[in-house]
């Protein structure tokens, strides 16, 4: 691996850092490895680099400890290439880096947990329509792994949202000033109420936020919840389909959006973004009718 640090940046971490990563091309193949794309031509054609860039890069994170070598192939010998524990704790970068584009490339420069409807954020999430969720797994209430595409439901509906909790004073100082964070018990029990409206069409619904597991566990108690909060405390799904994000009291929180996800992982309709939260949940469930 070339170093390209100085001498006396032996001990900043920083620096030491960007000799993994501090490249265009490594952190782009990081998020489309994130993105569930694994395989040498799938990334060379999603990234549009030459064969010879990309063998160098995929070498470097493969000797950094970043992704893993998985065969696929025995005759010619063919690899995937995955994230390792060491490459998964990149994803909050990712994510930071997102939301820092977000906020003061493609925004305004305010912290927002929306955005309008001609936003670049809009039209990424619009864009995963036709695409398929990768195979994760998101902490469930109980502190299980668990699958946020429900394999036994024709249709899941995941409506990511910022945050609820079950005591109003755990709410982050200055959050009713965020626009776009009100709503979130509104969202969750309005879903509650019309649970058997889903179940009736075939479809789950699973609630999505950066919480810890206890704290979605302490408010789907409170509101006598019948499906699951997951939690993307690791950015697993956030970082899979670049979903906007804004940070605030320390932490990267999901914009409010719903998608519509089929058997199959394919993303049938993205809503976003949600400003009639009752509206939005009307049309998730004429989504899954069709």
């Amino acid at each position: 691996m070339t170093q390209r640090t100085r001498l006396d940046d032996a001990d900043c971490a920083i620096a030491q850092a960007l000799d993994v990563v501090g490249d265009w091309w490594t952190l782009l193949i990081v998020r489309d490895t994130a993105r569930g794309v694994h395989r040498f031509d799938a990334l060379q054609r999603e990234l549009g680099m030459s064969r010879k860039v990309l063998t160098e890069r995929l070498r470097l994170l493969v000797d950094a400890g970043v992704l893993g070598r998985e065969p696929y192939q025995d005759r010619p010998a063919r690899y995937e290439y995955r994230l390792t524990p060491r490459g998964s704790a990149l994803l909050p970068v990712l994510i930071a880096l997102q939301d820092w584009g977000d906020t003061w490339i493609l925004g305004e420069g305010t912290t927002m947990a929306t955005a309008g409807e001609t936003s670049k954020e809009a039209e990424r999430v619009r864009g995963l329509i036709g695409t398929r969720v990768p195979e994760l797994r998101l902490t469930g209430p109980d502190g299980r792994p668990l699958d946020p595409v429900d394999p036994a439901a024709a249709h899941t509906v995941l409506y990511c949202f910022p945050a609820a909790y079950a005591d109003r004073a755990s709410y982050p100082p200055g959050w009713a000033g965020i626009p776009g964070t009100s709503g979130c018990t509104l969202e969750s029990c309005t879903y509650r109420d019309r649970l058997a409206e889903f179940t009736a069409a075939g479809a789950a619904v699973h609630g999505v936020s950066t919480q810890r597991p206890d704290e979605q566990r302490a408010f789907a108690e409170k509101e006598r919840l019948r499906f699951p909060l997951l939690s993307d405390a690791d950015l697993e799904l956030a970082a899979a389909l670049r979903l906007p994000t804004f940070r605030t009291a320390g932490i990267s929180r999901l914009k409010r959006l719903t998608l519509v996800v089929d058997r199959d992982r394919t993303v049938r309709e993205a809503l976003y973004p949600v400003t009639d939260i009752e509206d939005s949940v009307r049309a998730a469930l004429a989504a899954v009718s069709r």
